[in-house]
């Protein structure tokens, strides 16, 4: 049996195809001139400048974000920390701002607690992943809950490849390093820190435990002495939670922490 096209039928199809298309045309013009809004130029010179990684290292959503944020005066013009003082000094000008001197940070493991140093508790036949880990018993199949996993969730997420496990603990490659903060995000036991490059000494435990439950769990763990404290001509350190915590403004780098510490969890960088 022959099929009849019926070209009317066509015609008036076609029609209501094309009434439609005229239609969504004109309800789309006109929500554009309704919805518009106006962007500053400065935003999108901004945008320009950033380096587009959109790595969340600065807070912001993305680069877009943070350009969005620079120009309402929401964030400063050294936000990016990927970008560096090269990129401040662009979007300074652009926003005609002048930029101070910028101190470098770079990703900082407070951990020493490398496999050879803590006792295990029991052996982790789970998922190669730091998260995964952190929902066993204890968040740790080590002695030290506060540790370095080592299981390198921190360093899959490196665009730049500048963390590397060594000896079952994250170590990071301060050369290679952009300041992103992605490894500070997905780090479950939160032992990353961004700290400023130049910060010559830094203490290398996070551990909240003090005094012997440090040492039957680790060798490398800060035991809540306070003897660097005590003796710091600057008073750049003082405890928080059982650890050591170092003002990098008030530090002049004497070294004496690092010769009073019986631990030796305080290292020497640079």
């Amino acid at each position: 049996m022959t099929a009849v096209i019926n070209f009317n039928e066509v015609l008036t199809a076609v029609g209501i195809v094309a009434l439609i298309g005229v239609i969504v045309g004109i309800v789309l013009s006109v929500a554009e001139k309704v919805f518009y809004v106006e962007v500053d130029e400065r935003e999108e010179k901004v945008r320009d400048v950033l380096p587009g990684s959109n790595c969340g290292g600065c807070g912001f959503a993305g680069c877009d974000a943070c350009a969005a944020a620079i120009v309402k005066g929401e964030a400063p013009v050294s936000a990016c920390p990927v970008g560096g003082a090269d990129v401040a000094a662009q979007v300074g000008s652009i926003m005609g701002v002048e930029v101070g001197e910028m101190t470098r940070m770079v990703a900082y493991v407070k951990c020493d607690g490398t496999s050879d140093k803590r006792e295990v508790e029991y052996d982790y036949f789970g998922i190669d992943s730091c998260v995964y880990a952190d929902m066993m018993p204890g968040s740790s199949p080590y002695a030290c809950k506060y540790g370095c996993l080592g299981f390198g969730s921190c360093a899959r997420v490196c665009d730049q490849k500048a963390i590397r496990i060594i000896n079952r603990k994250a170590v990071v490659d301060e050369d290679m390093c952009i300041a992103c903060g992605k490894c500070l995000r997905v780090c479950p036991h939160h032992l990353i820190e961004l700290v400023p490059a130049n910060s010559t000494h830094r203490v290398q435990c996070a551990s909240l435990a003090r005094g012997l439950e440090v040492k039957n769990a680790c060798t490398a763990g800060c035991i809540g002495c306070s003897l660097c404290a005590k003796n710091c001509p600057s008073e750049a350190i003082e405890f928080k939670n059982n650890i050591a915590v170092i003002d990098y403004d008030k530090c002049t780098h004497c070294g004496i922490c690092v010769d009073k510490c019986p631990r030796k969890i305080i290292k020497v960088y640079g």
